[in-house]
């Protein structure tokens, strides 16, 4: 995540996924940020759906109006404006940024672990997505993705995950069941429930312990967003 990025459309999906998710606060979430420092390019200016109110506004009127003010009207474009604020009552953030070389990035994830402890389910929330074989841990840039040995980790500490994942240029169909698959065979899963966006997916892989209670969730998503976030299951 980038600071730059904070308010697009991309965000309110985002959000609106989180909240219907923790179901306003039922579950304790943790949001490991993954920031990377702001690059100055022009990712993350879309933003003109905040000057469509009726088009956008109705998915989810309170996180709109929020961002209209903080993005449209002030001009801010920090995580912060989510942090401090009751749009996800029941989270804690993890604000730290991620260093590239793997010491750091290791004691990184070791107090991001520390700060989830107690919390039902972990959000990531990286640039790019899951590992590639382009870019080994420790290489510069490796601060954009989340490695498989971090998500085995934190699901061998009992949370649930949800992953962001950047959708590269292949047919998604095939990427998202890919993914999914992966994510079964890494950590032993019952089920990955994927959530396609115009532009993004995010992966939710559930603890068994907490796979019905998501799946009603996901229901809801369909429910309230329709084709803007699309469910899908994926069972072992």
């Amino acid at each position: 995540m980038k600071n730059q990025y904070f308010g697009d459309i991309n965000d309110y999906r985002k959000y609106g996924l989180l909240r219907l998710l923790t179901k306003g606060g039922d579950i304790r979430t943790a949001v490991c940020w993954m920031l990377t420092p702001d690059d100055g390019r022009g990712d993350g200016g879309f933003t003109s759906y905040l000057a469509q109110r009726d088009r956008w506004r109705h998915f989810d009127s309170q996180l709109f109006d929020h961002l209209e003010e903080v993005v449209l009207h002030r001009g801010v474009r920090n995580v912060s404006e989510i942090e401090n604020s009751e749009i996800l009552p029941s989270c804690s953030f993890f604000p730290e940024f991620v260093p590239d070389e793997r010491k750091a990035r290791a004691n990184y994830h070791k107090s991001a672990i520390d700060s989830a402890r107690g919390c039902d389910l972990v959000f990531f929330d990286q640039d790019n997505g899951i590992e590639v074989k382009s870019k080994p841990l420790g290489r510069k840039g490796s601060s954009k993705y989340l490695y498989w040995h971090e998500i085995e980790l934190f699901w061998r500490a009992g949370h649930s995950l949800l992953i962001y994942q950047h959708f590269p240029r292949v047919p998604r169909e095939s990427f998202v069941r890919s993914r999914a698959g992966q994510l079964i065979e890494k950590t032993g899963a019952a089920e990955v429930i994927s959530f396609s966006t115009s532009h993004v997916l995010f992966l939710l892989v559930p603890q068994a312990e907490r796979l019905e209670f998501f799946r009603q969730c996901s229901a809801e998503v369909a429910q309230r967003w329709g084709d803007e976030i699309r469910a899908a299951y994926h069972p072992h």
